[in-house]
């Protein structure tokens, strides 16, 4: 079992209770401008989040604020490269004026999902991180070709497990118009992140037992009910002798 781990929950997106999730995070992502956010909810999100001494990162995402960003588009990779440039780049300059430092980056719905399975497109998000700043933290989803990319762009990477999402048995997440893709009973999100953290696995919608490396736990903050899932799994990783710390946080 892990002795630490980080609890990261995406914000800014205009569509959650924000502030009653802060304060049981380490990390958040916010989003910056692709699939939700503008410059006032960026300014006000890591304004939230330096308050309550949580860890700031950007979401880029695809260009789709019909579809949340979880419609994948057809952008090459260079295209690709360029839009996570721009958009973790607003970001950071928001972060800059209110000397906050930007800590990771983590891709949106259907991009950070075409990044775990596209070699070529997780080259050019790892790239952009890159060029951006060689210190930031890529979270990328386990096991994934962006964990694989980031690492070797020599980017800190942190792997990604989800509390409230369901696996297939090859390792990746369930697609999201298939029945039980996400976690709506809070027990049974309980049950899969203990198991996650005592096992290092999950057990597929098939059965199937599959091995996951968590060095960061995301909840979606979109959710209607994030703040109760965030205060009980909070209560629930600190039960189990965990300390929660973002990847670069001191001991």
């Amino acid at each position: 079992m892990p002795d630490r781990i980080d609890f990261n929950c995406d914000l800014g997106e205009g569509c959650g209770d924000d502030a009653a999730i802060v304060p049981h995070i380490s990390s958040a992502s916010i989003a910056c401008g692709g699939h939700a956010g503008d410059e006032a909810t960026m300014r006000a999100t890591v304004a939230l989040c330096q308050a309550h001494g949580v860890a700031i990162g950007a979401h880029p995402s695809f260009v789709d604020r019909e579809y949340f960003g979880r419609r994948e588009l057809t952008l090459g990779p260079g295209a690709i490269h360029v839009l996570v440039l721009a958009q973790v780049r607003r970001l950071a300059s928001v972060c800059d004026a209110a000397r906050a430092p930007l800590r990771h980056v983590k891709p949106h719905g259907a991009l950070y999902n075409l990044a775990a399975r596209d070699t070529d497109v997780a080259d050019a998000v790892a790239a952009a991180v890159h060029a951006i700043d060689p210190t930031l933290w890529l979270y990328a989803q386990s096991g994934s070709a962006l964990a694989e990319a980031g690492r070797l762009a020599g980017l800190p990477v942190a792997e990604e497990a989800f509390a409230e999402r369901s696996y297939g048995a090859d390792g990746r997440l369930t697609p999201r118009d298939r029945p039980g893709a996400v976690i709506d009973d809070l027990d049974a999100a309980l049950a899969q992140v203990r198991m996650l953290l005592r096992e290092g696995a999950v057990i597929a919608l098939d059965g199937t037992r599959v091995p996951l490396r968590a060095d960061t736990l995301c909840l979606h903050g979109d959710r209607p009910d994030a703040a109760r899932f965030a205060a009980a799994l909070r209560a629930a990783l600190e039960a189990e002798g965990i300390r929660v710390r973002a990847p670069d946080a001191a001991a």
